[in-house]
């Protein structure tokens, strides 16, 4: 594999059906990245595992000021620290977001923030409202993944309180809130109301109000699908199998197994319940090739790729791979990315994807082109420049001069189309207005080559 001598945007290429997977390099120099969401605005909120939330800009710039910082809450280290974020439906108008963190005791807290009233790119880091302080025993599975549904409602997912195989039988205890997913009404009297519909609700119910599902063990992470009505959930296995769920968010009180079974196979049946009345996951997969830990993500409902529409992305932590389940739940891998530790995904507010990279500190956005699994090493060579570039951008290593080029904005307008590219290499990029776009090389209908460019 010959050098890579382009210096923004790496892209990798992952064939998924014939069909190319690009990542793209959207941003750099995050901390511990652990979670990516959005406010319903053109800004992505980045969760770092430390304590931090950042902005990221529709360019990829960072927000030098932090959004919250409440790292001196926060206990930092291993799986623990600051995990998940949700903003309220009608944040635009009452200013509040969520978060799940571990803190300084090590329990699992989620807690109601607001905007500054003042600056929008700013948290005010003492409005904090405590709505949930669960004691854990253990360091490790502290789950982390908080949504709103299109109830209104806030969805919490919590680990099974940690160590190996669940010694306190928590995933299974339906009075203990760990190892479930939670689902609870921020929108009333303090701190929160039970919402109809929980399975457990009421006086002479047996188990905890605030539970919907139970026998998760350390679901990393979950998201809903809208468009399918269904809740998607990536549960880390103890030390064979990795799962993936997909139920109904309609559907209360599912017992997904865990400590019971690990997928589809029994793993400590101690007294359980009979396997008929759990929920198994619709797919699988097992450690080989270096795999160790799901990454959970999202189905695809972006417009800028339409061959992706209804595709669930997920990732494997160590074997730095993406996987891809089709709609009939098969799963296709594609090729090893180089040394990404895949920690969380996300969605912009127009339902594209980001994947992020906990060791590098990087946000990748998921993309889609059409070049054939022959031309990656070919292309491979080729050598953008300026970056940043005006007036004019040069492109060398072409194989085929007859290639032309794309620019896409980031927000996913076409700024050029199937522009010439001369004998010399060039562009001509004059009177495009400064900012980042992606350049997309196509030669003929079939290759492409794709690179984020920044135009001053």
């Amino acid at each position: 594999m010959k050098k890579l001598f382009f210096t923004l945007g790496v892209f990798s290429s992952l064939i998924v059906n014939s069909q190319n997977i690009n990542l793209v390099e959207f941003a750099s120099g995050l901390t511990s990245p652990v979670e990516i969401t959005n406010a319903n605005d053109t800004r992505l909120f980045v969760v770092q595992q430390n304590g931090i939330i950042k902005i990221v800009q529709p360019n990829g710039m960072i927000n030098s000021a932090d959004f919250l910082n409440i790292s001196s809450k926060v206990l930092y280290g291993g799986e623990r620290g600051l995990l998940g974020l949700a903003f309220h439906p009608q944040y635009a108008t009452n200013g509040y977001f969520f978060v799940y963190y571990n803190n300084t005791a090590g329990n699992i807290i989620v807690a109601r923030y607001s905007v500054s009233s003042a600056n929008p790119d700013v948290a005010d880091p003492v409005s904090e409202k405590i709505l949930l302080n669960i004691p854990k025993p253990f360091a490790n599975h502290n789950g982390g993944s908080i949504h709103f549904a299109s109830d209104g409602n806030l969805w919490i997912v919590t680990g099974d309180g940690g160590s190996g195989g669940d010694p306190n039988n928590n995933s299974q205890n339906i009075n203990s809130l760990l190892g479930k997913m939670l689902r609870i009404d921020v929108n009333a009297t303090e701190p929160y109301n039970i919402p109809p519909g929980n399975p457990f609700a009421g006086t002479s119910v047996t188990g905890a109000d605030e539970i919907w599902a139970y026998g998760l063990r350390n679901a990393w992470k979950f998201s809903f699908d809208t468009d399918t009505g269904n809740v998607m959930i990536a549960d880390v296995g103890q030390g064979a199998i990795e799962e993936i769920n997909k139920m109904p968010v309609t559907q209360a009180g599912i017992n997904y197994g865990w400590r019971c079974y690990e997928g589809n196979n029994a793993y400590n049946t101690t007294g359980c319940a009979p396997m008929s009345t759990m929920t198994f996951p619709v797919a699988v997969y097992d450690h080989s090739g270096g795999k160790c830990s799901i990454t959970g993500g999202y189905v695809y409902r972006g417009s800028q790729y339409p061959a992706l529409q209804g595709k669930y992305f997920f990732a494997d932590y160590c074997s730095s791979q993406i996987g891809i389940m089709n709609p009939d739940n098969s799963i296709v891998w594609n090729s090893a990315s180089t040394g990404n530790n895949f920690s969380t995904f996300g969605q912009n507010s127009q339902k594209e994807l980001f994947v992020a990279a906990v060791n590098s500190g990087k946000i990748f956005k998921i993309t889609t082109g059409a070049l054939a699994t022959y031309e990656t090493d070919r292309l491979t060579s080729i050598y953008v420049h300026p970056n940043p570039a005006s007036e004019k951008v040069f492109i060398e290593g072409l194989a085929d001069m007859k290639s032309t080029a794309d620019l896409i904005s980031t927000e996913g307008k076409i700024v050029l189309e199937k522009a010439k590219i001369e004998n010399d290499g060039s562009v001509d990029i004059t009177g495009i207005p400064s900012g980042a776009y992606y350049l997309i090389i196509k030669s003929g209908d079939v290759k492409s080559y794709s690179q984020k460019l920044i135009i001053k």
